[in-house]
């Protein structure tokens, strides 16, 4: 090992910049009376020189995280036992600044603290946006989905609510507990990847650095706050259960994934192939399909019961996908479509709908094949395409819908080739793209929003180049050729 504790203490040097940088452009509600009264934040906040120093220290922090993250990899190369300590120590190091930081790259916690008032105004999130609460405009949460219904399962709805009761709705206790939820998410998944990659015959330490250690995967789960932190964290858990020979558990486990985020359904089927057992007949395994089913929406049904709320988490289910975005293959080609068919005098946006709707259904015959098809060993690796179809087929993708995919690829086999090269841009580009996509600007000054972001986007992006073209220590993980290897040395 060639001293990882450089890359670790230069990661640590990042986070922080990325935590005072959170303390000018983070989000923060206008109910936080308290922080807003702080004369640091009130200088980066309200005065256009700790406002552009702000965006220059998340810009560059960010930036300087993903050098450090690959430069760590590049230290440990061998991933041997003794590696293990450098990756936690890493993963700690990183995450206690950002787990700092004010809410940065997303308002969804807001979000969620609104949503867990109108489950204590006893009103049905389901039913009733959180525009129904009075004031909600000063807790932050996002104005575009105020009148839509709360597209969580009920696991996290009772989350939601038992925080807001606990904290009274103050929004900075509320982002504190919120924190608190989605580190344990996080921890399931420090816990479980490195045992469903042994499982796999993969290198633990590999997929828990590709994993865990991994600037995409820290700054959605601990800056941003998602709650699908918590759901990866539980679904992973069950995905090991299910795999080790404990299937009750399992489903038990994939069902609170369920709760919290329902779109890990996906899991159930291929629950229900480990259930059944290798070499299972075609009765048999739709016997296991309907048993882990049945079990799944039982447990779902009864906390419908509890809640009064039933199963009005699948009209929501909608909420979020309403959308298509430039830089997803789908919603970029249905951007072309629409174009030409406007200019050709056609209803353009109707062709675009109707092309993201057979991206859909390809996404689902995609799913058949993985379910129906393939090696009982590979269940896992099934489950990742699977789900990969959902995502990439998808006219709307966010950072941290590719969060969800990267473990189950990981603990199955990324190769130090063309996959991780490709892992790398991916990780790259969502960063800059995060960093120059969400800033809290003080709108009554002369740096305006879409300038903040400009200046953002350049720096990163600059940051981002010099890391692929010039920088001697990492310009080398973009270029070199892929050059088979032992099979000692794959993962």
């Amino acid at each position: 090992m060639n001293r990882p504790n450089v890359a670790i203490v230069q990661g640590f040097i990042g986070s922080l910049m990325m935590w005072m940088g959170s303390l000018g452009v983070g989000w923060l509600s206008l109910a936080s009376a308290d922080l807003r009264r702080n004369p640091i934040i009130i200088w980066l906040r309200f005065e256009p020189a700790g406002a552009v120093l702000s965006v220059l220290l998340l810009a560059v922090g960010g930036m300087l995280l993903i050098r450090a993250w690959l430069r760590l990899g590049q230290r440990l190369n061998g991933w041997s036992d003794e590696t293990r300590p450098y990756i936690m120590k890493a993963i700690i190091a990183w995450t206690v600044p950002l787990a700092a930081c004010l809410p940065l790259f997303s308002r969804d916690v807001f979000a969620y603290i609104a949503q867990g008032q109108v489950m204590v105004a006893g009103l049905n999130p389901y039913v009733d946006g959180y525009s129904q609460i009075s004031n909600y405009l000063q807790i932050g949460a996002d104005d575009l989905w105020a009148q839509s219904a709360t597209p969580y399962g009920p696991v996290f709805l009772w989350i939601e609510e038992g925080i807001v009761r606990i904290t009274g709705g103050n929004p900075d206790t509320s982002i504190i507990l919120f924190r608190v939820v989605a580190l344990i998410g996080v921890a399931l998944c420090v816990y479980f990847i490195p045992k469903l990659a042994e499982l796999h015959s993969i290198n633990a330490n590999r997929a828990l650095w590709l994993t865990a250690a991994n600037p995409l995967f820290l700054i959605n789960f601990v800056a941003a706050i998602h709650n699908d932190s918590l759901m990866i964290g539980l679904a992973l858990a069950g995905l090991y259960f299910s795999a080790t020979k404990r299937p009750l558990l399992g489903i038990l486990l994939i069902t609170l994934s369920v709760g919290v985020k329902p779109i890990t359904l996906i899991f159930l089927p291929f629950i229900g192939l480990m259930w059944a057992g290798k070499g299972a007949s075609w009765p048999r395994k739709f016997l296991y399909w309907f048993m882990t089913a049945g079990l799944c929406l039982g447990i779902l049904w009864l906390m419908g019961l509890v809640n009064t709320f039933g199963f009005g988490w699948v009209g929501a289910l909608s909420t979020p996908g309403s959308v298509w975005i430039w830089y997803a293959p789908i919603g970029f080609i249905g951007l072309v479509i629409a174009t030409l068919g406007n200019a050709l005098g056609l209803s353009g946006w109707d062709l675009a709908n109707a092309f993201h709707t057979l991206a859909r259904v390809a996404s689902l015959v995609i799913i058949a094949v993985q379910v129906f098809r393939g090696d009982h060993s590979r269940l896992v690796r099934r489950l990742a395409f699977a789900f990969a179809a959902i995502v990439l087929l998808a006219p709307m993708i966010q950072s941290w819908y590719v969060v969800w995919l990267i473990p189950l690829f990981a603990v199955t086999g990324i190769r130090d080739d063309w996959q991780v090269k490709f892992m790398y841009i991916t990780v790259a580009f969502f960063m800059v793209y995060a960093i120059s996509d969400q800033l809290d600007i003080f709108p009554y000054f002369d740096l305006s929003l879409a300038v903040a972001r400009q200046v953002a986007a350049l720096v990163a992006l600059g940051f981002a180049l010099y890391l692929v073209f010039i920088d001697p220590s990492t310009k080398v993980l973009f270029r070199r050729r892929y050059s088979p290897l032992a099979p000692g040395q794959l993962h």
